[in-house]
Formats: C-alpha cells, structure tokens, sequence
C-alpha cells in the first residue's frame, strides 16, 4: 500500500475508532436518537453540497426502496441502538464487540455461498468467540446482557449493510449513496427528536455530536472513498481491527475506563480471530472509483 494509502488508513481508522467515546458522553446528556438525529442531519447537510456538485442523487431514485433498506440496516437502528447500550456499557467494551463484524460478514457470505470457510477461518471464528465469550464472562453484568445484545444487533446490521451496497447499490455514486441514506436517517429520526429533545443542550453533549456528525460521519465517509479508490475494499476491512484499539486507548485516558482482565484477554483473541478468520487466501481482486464516484467493489464488500 502507497505512503498516500497508509495515511488514509490510519486517519480512518482514527475517525471510525472515536465514535464510541462521543457517543458515550452525547448519551449522558442527550436521549439516543436526539444524538443519532443530530449526527445524520449535521453530517447529511455538510455532504449535501458535494453530492449535488457532482450530481449524485439523481440515480438514487430509481433504487428508493432498495436505499431505504439498507439505511434501515446500517444507519436507523444501529445508531439508536449504540446509543442505548452506551448507557450500560463503556466505550471500550463497545469498541471492541464491534470488531466482530468481519467475521458475521464472513459467516453470512459463507451461508450465502458467496464465500467458503477452510480450517484457518473456522478456527479464527472459534477464537473470536472465546474472545467475545472471555470479555463478557469477565466484565459483564447479567444487567447488561440487553446493551451486548444491542451491540450484536450492530453488528447484524454493519455485516449485513455493506452486502446490500455490493449487491444492489454498487453501481451508484457512493457519495449519493451516503448523503441519501443520511438524509433519511435523519428525516426517521426526526419525529422522535423531537419529542425527546433536551431542555437544556448541554456544551459537552453538544461538542460530542458535532464532532459525531464532521468527524465521524462526513469526514469519515469522505476518507473512506478516497481509501477504496487507493487501496481497495478488502484492505479497508483491516479498519476494524484498529478501531477497537482506539476506542479502549481513547475510553483508559479520556473516560478513565479500566482495562479489564476481560478486554487483557479477550481483545487479542478477537483480533486475532478476526484476522484469520477474513483474510482471504486468494488473490484480492482490484477495485477501481469511475469518474461519477461509483466504487466497483471487489468481490468481498467493504465492512466496518
């Protein structure tokens, strides 16, 4: 991977990897989906322009139920649910359950025929759960077994969303793709917003969904286009492996979270896991971004 790559890389896996300590704080203050409203609208309205620039919306409208699936899938309920299981759980329990999302793509794929599971990935799957099984028998409360299945609710859906844009969204312009689903997700949001909205916005609550909304969200999306287009999906899926790392570094000095016994052992079993049991032993297949934007995916869909 290029010098250019590797910076892209690393500055993904940085936005991707924060979201879970500002979620974490927004939640103290704000209701859920006051946060998930404020992080689509925000970050839909700074795409906006882009998309129309280059217009990218225009070919969505024959693909509308198809979009709204998928925003559903990867945005409305993930999101809200966060949201809740960050109440019960810190960021870096969080951060680190996300990191299954490879392999619950890995094991749809597999179901779906799309994809075949030899004795490393089985054996990677294996030690991802004892990993997830370690973190949870050591750190988790049966209080809390709701927000873990939240969380695994999640990850259903970030597995699952970036199959749909393979599948059946691949063609269109990614950043209409995005600035579309945002601007749904938002328009969803946007009823129970209001009748949960705070009296009063509090600055760190307020400071945590900006950054949610430019960072996280528009930036984050803006970055991730442009490291499809240099290193292709297949190597952006090593993004998550990075960002639980942030979030438990971020949640021990910012939030003061403990590293636990659970996350000592567990996080390199699920890591480790989780490398074997995606890496693909075949050569990955080049993808390339067109002039409109459109990303022509490599067999195995991006995920994150």
């Amino acid at each position: 991977m290029t010098t250019r790559g590797w910076l892209l890389f690393v500055t993904l896996g940085i936005f991707w990897g924060i979201p879970y300590l500002f979620i974490r704080v927004a939640v103290a203050d704000f209701d859920p989906v006051v946060v998930a409203f404020g992080r689509t609208a925000i970050g839909a309205l700074l795409l906006l322009p882009l998309a129309i620039r280059s217009k990218a919306l225009r070919p969505l409208r024959p693909h509308w139920k198809i979009l709204l699936l998928y925003t559903a899938i990867e945005i409305v309920g993930p999101w809200v649910l966060l949201g809740h299981a960050e109440i019960r759980l810190n960021s870096s329990t969080t951060g680190l359950l996300i990191a299954m999302v490879p392999m619950v793509a890995a094991i749809i794929l597999t179901v779906m025929g799309d994809d075949r599971l030899d004795l490393r990935r089985i054996a990677g799957l294996v030690l991802g759960l004892v990993g997830v099984a370690l973190l949870v028998g050591l750190d988790i409360h049966v209080d809390d077994l709701i927000a873990i299945g939240q969380v695994m609710l999640v990850v259903l859906g970030y597995a699952v969303g970036p199959i749909i844009i393979s599948r059946r969204l691949a063609d269109l312009p990614s950043i209409g793709v995005v600035t579309g689903s945002l601007l749904l997700a938002a328009v969803a949001y946007a009823p129970f917003a209001i009748l949960f909205w705070p009296q009063h916005l509090t600055a760190r609550a307020t400071g945590s969904v900006i950054v949610l909304a430019v960072v996280c969200t528009a930036a984050a999306f803006l970055v991730m286009f442009a490291l499809i287009a240099e290193a292709g999906p297949a190597r952006m899926t090593l993004i998550t492996y990075i960002n639980p790392a942030v979030a438990i570094l971020l949640g021990a000095l910012i939030l003061k979270e403990p590293i636990t016994i659970g996350i000592v052992i567990g996080f390199p079993l699920i890591i480790i896991g989780s490398i074997l049991g995606t890496w693909r032993s075949s050569r990955e297949p080049a993808s390339t971004v067109n002039q409109n934007g459109q990303v022509q995916p490599a067999d195995e869909p991006t995920v994150r």
